[in-house]
């Protein structure tokens, strides 16, 4: 999704963030890094850029929703107006982080704050503040040898193919909140803590989101909802959620009432589906006409379960016509079987 070819590093400063929920400590540096070294920039830039693959963007929000009121958000105009003040809002930013780690299971690590320029993303090419913590650290063997002898040592750093946390706010989009990209990968004890009490970020409302709501919004009334109400087997699931599939992959725009027709089908379902929907839309935002995203469209499709399990026996994996599936009970042998229709084997 990024080409980083024409990217470079104009500043980059690095400051350790300790916990400070569990009394560790904050070391900020006084100076940026020097980093006019080719080799330098290109495994920076390796690390820092590599890990953004997916188009998902997100803008700052704030508790009352005026973004100019996160702190983030005034740290990163500051930069992107005046170059001069990077490495003190560099400052800025890991204090903020440092208030914000609370929670005692969040790790330390070593913050890099960057101002980076020629980044290439959407065949656009923008301006970006980039903020990556690096939480986990390697061991390394290193072999060196001297004139009749070889030495190994052993060493930590940090795998830059593997980026803990981060984001790209890029220089688009400023009366909006700024376009950013976000990776997190986050353990279950501090899931909200990057995106939320650090970043305070909310989704930005385009195709890729809308895309990947309203599948999700799918997703979970057929597996939560749906045999609540309405006498299905595991088969008639996984083929709604094929149909709901196949219906975004044909497709270049989103028209609700189109989808409920094709998919849905049954008017008592579509009426199930639309209360489903009115209690999913108190915590997402759902729109009923979109350009759908086919990058949200096959990121959502690999998390569709369409497989059907069968004690610990068999695994059948359904992609086609429902009808070539049908199920019974034998009395004789007292178990349920799915009889399979088929033309040929492969």
């Amino acid at each position: 999704m990024i080409d980083r070819s024409q990217s470079s590093i104009l500043q980059v400063s690095v400051h350790i963030v300790g916990n400070r929920g569990a009394q560790e400590l904050l070391k900020l540096s006084e100076e940026p890094l020097d980093v006019d070294d080719e080799k330098i920039q290109s495994l920076l830039l390796t690390y820092f850029l590599s890990n953004f693959t997916t188009p998902e963007y997100h803008n700052f929000t704030f508790s009352n929703e005026d973004f100019t009121l996160n702190p983030l958000f005034q740290f990163a105009r500051d930069v992107f107006h005046e170059g001069e003040s990077f490495h003190e809002n560099s400052v800025n930013i890991a204090k903020h982080l440092y208030e914000a780690t609370q929670h005692p299971n969040i790790k330390s690590g070593d913050l890099y704050v960057a101002r980076l320029s020629g980044v290439v993303i959407d065949n656009q090419v923008v301006d970006a503040l980039g903020i990556f913590k690096s939480e986990n650290k390697e061991s390394y063997l290193k072999l060196r040898t001297l004139p009749g002898d070889f030495y190994i040592n052993a060493d930590e750093g940090v795998n830059i193919r593997k980026l803990d946390k981060g984001c790209l706010i890029l220089n688009q989009e400023e009366e909006g909140g700024y376009k950013i990209l976000i990776v997190d990968n986050a353990n279950k004890s501090d899931a909200q803590f990057w995106k939320h009490d650090f970043l305070n970020v909310k989704p930005w409302s385009d195709a890729f989101h809308h895309t990947h709501n309203f599948m999700n919004l799918t997703r979970q009334y057929v597996g939560d909802q749906l045999d609540e109400e309405f006498s299905v087997s595991k088969a008639d699931k996984i083929d709604l959620l094929n149909k709901s599939i196949n219906f975004f992959k044909s497709k270049e725009q989103f028209n609700q009432s189109e989808f409920e027709v094709e998919v849905l089908g049954d008017a008592d379902v579509i009426e199930s589906f639309r209360k489903y929907e009115r209690t999913f839309m108190t915590d997402n935002e759902i729109v009923d006409n979109f350009e759908i995203s086919a990058q949200a469209v096959k990121r959502q499709a690999r998390v569709f379960k369409t497989v059907l399990k069968l004690d610990k026996n068999f695994h059948i994996y359904i992609h086609g016509n429902r009808e070539l599936i049908e199920k019974g009970y034998d009395e004789v042998m007292r178990k349920h079987y799915y009889k399979i229709y088929f033309d040929e084997e492969s």
